[in-house]
Formats: C-alpha cells, structure tokens, sequence
C-alpha cells in the first residue's frame, strides 16, 4: 500500500521558526548583556572585581538566576579568549537546529505505518460512519454483550483508539467481552461544514438509536475529549437509551482553568471569523492552538526521537502517534465559532446555558450511572475543566470519579493505560446492570 508523504509536524514552519527564534534569542540576549557588562565595568584604578558581576550594578529587569548564568558565560568567556564562548555558543545553537531538522527528516522517512485494518462499517450518515468492533473479538460477538458507542473527538481522529494490536483501547474492550461500536467522524462534507455542535449531537442520536436496536437493550457510551462534552449532551437528550456514561478527559468548565489560554483568548474571535468565511478551521490552524500549549515540545521530543533505535518499538509507537496527531480533519465552521467563542470564550457549557436542540444541557439533572476520568497530567483539557462534571452543586447526578496519573493521550495509549485506565473503565462498563430490552 502507497502512503502519502508525512506532512508533519503541522504547522512545520511555526515549529521551525519558534525554535530558530529561541535560539537565536539566545545570542542576541548574550551581546545585549555583554555590552551592558562592558559598559559598567570598574575603571582600571579601580579595585579587581571579585567576579565577572561584582562591578556591575543589579539590573532589576533581569532575574536573579540569569544574571549569576550570565556572569559564568563572562567567566567562561574571559577563559577561552576573546570570542571564545560567542563561537561556542552559535555552535550549540547550530547543534540543536540541525538535531530538530534531523529528528523531523527521521521521522518523516520512517517505514512504519499504522497496519491495523479497520472493523466493518455498519452504519453511515453523510460522511460519520459507526464501526462494529465486535468483530474483532469472539468474545464481544455473544449475544448479551454490552453494546458501548464510543465518540471521540471532532478535531483528532479516532485512530488513537486503536493505534496498534497491542495499543487499542477498543479491541481490549471487545476481548472483555464488551462491543464497541466506534464513531469514526469522517471529514466534514459541503453539507456537514454547516453543523453546529447540535448537529452533531442529532446524528449521534441516530447512531445510538441504530445501536439500541441492534443490541436489543440501551448501549453505554462513551465519549474521549470533545466526544465528552458531546455525550453529555446526548445523555441529558436521551436520558432512557443510555445505560452508562463514560468520560475520559471531557472538558466542561471552560474558565475553571485559563492558565494556559492566553494565546486562544487572543486569536480565537479572530479565528472563528475566517471559520465563518471559509466554512471550516483547517487542519493546520487547529495545530497551532495545540502549538500553544507548548512551543518548545517540538523540539524537545524530536530530538528524543533521534536518540531512539529507530527499529525498536518505541520508534514505531513514536510515528505512529505522530501520523495520528497530523492527520486531523476540519473543524466545521459553526462548530468552530461555537467552541472558540461559545466555550473557551462565554464558557457556555460551564455556566449552564448550552442549548442543544431546544434543551438546556444541565449536568445535574442527568440521573445515568457515570463515570468521569480526569488525567491529573492533561495540559489540553485542564483536570479542573472536568472536575466540574463530578461537582457536588453542578456535577452528574450520579457519578464516579477516578484519578488518573497520566496526561490526556497517555491515558489511552501509554505504558500504564492498560493498568489505570482501560482495566477500570471496563470493569465499570461491565459492572452496568442490565437494561431492559428495546
């Protein structure tokens, strides 16, 4: 099979420029200093400074820990020569760039590629289709199985799931006799660019009524990330065909948190108006709002990756997370405007005034067995945002919480996944006491 050419790390001249920025910084902040230095350096009558910082006076602008880094750098500088730390310095600089540049050519021409095939689709609706992975377990094909729709989220896809046989939250779920029946979201068509959150959350009532009926009793659901926050809505829509809800790192409370949303505050009304005028939030545009959570990580964990054997196991779950993280689909325009303006920007959800279809969507009228899954490591879904689902006033009715020490992709598809997280939440599914049948 012929795969298309790697086009990430998305946005790739964001994160070549941030780091050929920072660096560059690095030096520019080193002449800047090394001139304010000279220029307060004791007259030759003068007594011999103790050290390279002595005659100078404090600079208040500076933090006290790089001014004493600075004045070893003047330290090293007066050992090596003139012009000696300055040529290392643009050496080390040059070293950094060229490992990122290597590391993101490794991964680029790396063999590996996600081999999993798909289970069969079993029902469709535009470009949303509901794949039965049931089938690819014995055990999850008997027929009292407890049927699970699982919704992820609408920005990355749901490989992350079900990235190797051995890394696959859903078939781990049909081994334990469970069936899940997975949301696979597709790309937005000329029709889908013109859903809203709503809209979604109609087809997702379809797709659970589908599953009620082929099931013979209500199903659970489950919902990861922005699937989350969807699935709340779904249950407080349909109250009587969910049996559970589970949620793994669902955001709720969108202002509990705003520590690391500076930079979405600032561009995001700007962004939801090209959304409008275009009809969707590309790819790329997605990525540099996770770009700013984080604008070194690209550098750091590229040159992590050149320091894997690339053959080793490691490598292969290292690109393939990768090619999961690139390859996201559009945001829907309206729904762009509505998480950008509505959620991170009013906070609708976390207020208790996100309407969807003509309900009020309010967390604590929700009587549904729950369970809420909070990554105490999740830089993009802040614990506090999904604590809001377990509060005592505002919270699920009737809900568990569990703790999880992992980060929001770790919980699905790190070392300790399998332990904290995937074995918990299938014994809660499996613990759900029977529905009735439809």
């Amino acid at each position: 099979m012929e795969h298309l050419p790697r086009l990430g790390p998305r946005p790739l001249p964001l994160h070549l420029g941030t780091a050929l920025m920072t660096l560059a910084s690095s030096e520019s902040a080193w002449q800047l200093w090394k001139q304010g230095f000279a220029s307060s350096k004791p007259s030759a009558t003068a007594e011999p400074a103790s050290s390279p910082t002595s005659g100078r006076a404090p600079n208040p602008t500076i933090p006290e820990a790089v001014e004493a880094l600075f004045g070893e750098a003047a330290a090293l500088e007066a050992r090596a020569g003139a012009g000696g730390f300055d040529r290392a310095l643009q050496r080390e600089i040059a070293r950094r760039l060229e490992r990122l540049a290597d590391g993101v050519l490794a991964y680029r021409q790396h063999p590996v590629h996600r081999t999993l095939q798909d289970p069969p689709a079993v029902w469709r609706e535009g470009n949303t289709r509901l794949l039965d992975f049931g089938a690819t377990h014995r055990a999850a094909r008997v027929r009292r199985a407890r049927a699970v729709l699982v919704v992820p989220s609408l920005i990355n896809r749901w490989e992350v799931l079900d990235l190797t046989a051995e890394k696959s939250l859903l078939r781990e779920m049909a081994a334990h006799g469970l069936r899940p029946y997975l949301v696979d979201w597709g790309t937005p068509d000329d029709e889908e660019r013109r859903f809203d959150n709503a809209a979604y959350v109609a087809r997702l009532e379809r797709a659970l009524a589908y599953v009620a009926k082929r099931a013979r009793r209500s199903p659970a659901v489950m919902g990861y990330c922005m699937g989350g926050t969807l699935t709340v809505a779904l249950a407080a829509r349909q109250p009587r065909r969910v049996a559970g809800l589970a949620l793994l790192a669902a955001p709720w409370d969108f202002h509990a948190d705003r520590s690391g949303q500076a930079f979405l505050a600032s561009v995001g009304p700007m962004l939801a108006e090209a959304a409008d005028k275009i009809g969707e939030l590309p790819v790329d545009i997605l990525q540099m709002l996770f770009w700013s959570l984080d604008p070194w990580l690209a550098v750091k964990k590229f040159g992590r990756f050149l320091a894997m054997d690339q053959a080793s196991d490691t490598a292969r779950d290292f690109v393939l997370l990768e090619d999961w993280l690139n390859e996201g689909a559009p945001l829907a325009g309206p729904v762009a405007r509505e998480c950008l303006v509505g959620w991170y920007g009013e906070n609708v959800p976390g207020r208790g005034a996100w309407v969807v279809g003509g309900r009020k969507i309010v967390p604590k009228k929700i009587k549904t067995p729950s369970l809420v899954m909070i990554p105490s490591g999740d830089r993009i879904v802040p614990p506090a945002s999904a604590i809001a689902l377990v509060d005592s006033k505002r919270g699920l009715k009737n809900a568990t919480r569990i703790d999880l020490p992992l980060g929001h992709i770790g919980m699905v598809v790190s070392g300790r996944a399998r332990e904290l997280c995937w074995t918990p939440l299938i014994d809660w599914l499996t613990a759900l006491k029977t529905a009735s049948r439809r």
